[in-house]
């Protein structure tokens, strides 16, 4: 893999699952990472160019000191669904996270969502996923595709949405990625390609993104072969 210029970069989200491999493989590429966390005692890695900070990810003032000088944000922020109140959580922390970039001049950022956000997209999927399973986390998807359509008229930073299907807790492998610019990855007929993908496989294909402007300004769906 080409050498990758060494960047600053913020990580919302780091103590979340797949905001654990993106610290640690932007750890072990040569990057700087800041990591915004709600709890500093959750993260338990340590390294010389890692700083841990805490902030109110709904503030743009408390986020502000923490982008000053990055080169990148990267979110991989998660909201759980709630039995009796809409999720607001995606929706909310961009807001902030894109008025503090605005503020400390920072202009690229990357995030995560997932396969299915916009509603009409999940009508290929398998009966199980499209019954059961969307259902059971539509308010989640709601949000982010609310997250997604805020970037969308956002023309002054650039972003990425990556999307990924479910996600396994598991380390990077080295396989190649699938990728559509779309809500899902098809197959050769359409259908979509494969249901899961491993969280340290998202980090990789993240970080990927440092060097190219293949996705600016665009929603990605991803997997892995």
């Amino acid at each position: 893999m080409a050498e990758s210029l060494s960047m600053k970069i913020a990580v919302l989200g780091a103590t979340g699952q797949t905001g654990q491999y993106l610290v640690n493989q932007a750890l072990q590429q040569g990057h700087t990472v800041t990591a915004i966390v709600r709890n500093p005692g959750k993260l338990t890695v340590h390294h010389d160019n890692l700083k841990v900070v805490e902030a109110d990810i709904f503030s743009a003032d408390s986020l502000k000191p923490h982008f000053k000088g990055q080169d990148v944000i990267m979110s991989c922020l998660g909201f759980s669904t709630s039995f009796f109140s809409p999720v607001t959580g995606y929706s909310q922390s961009m807001n902030a996270m894109v008025n503090a970039m605005r503020e400390m001049r920072v202009n690229r950022i990357i995030t995560m969502t997932s396969w299915y956000t916009d509603p009409n997209s999940g009508t290929q999927s398998s009966y199980l996923i499209r019954f059961l399973l969307l259902p059971m986390i539509r308010s989640v998807l709601t949000n982010m595709h609310e997250m997604e359509q805020f970037l969308q008229k956002t023309s002054d930073i650039n972003w990425t949405v990556v999307r990924p299907p479910g996600l396994k807790n598991l380390p990077a492998s080295a396989q190649e990625f699938l990728t559509h610019e779309g809500y899902f990855v098809p197959d050769s007929s359409g259908h979509p390609a494969g249901s899961a993908v491993a969280r340290g496989d998202v980090a990789r294909f993240m970080l990927s993104l440092l060097n190219s402007n293949a996705w600016v300004k665009k929603g990605v769906s991803m997997t892995t072969k």
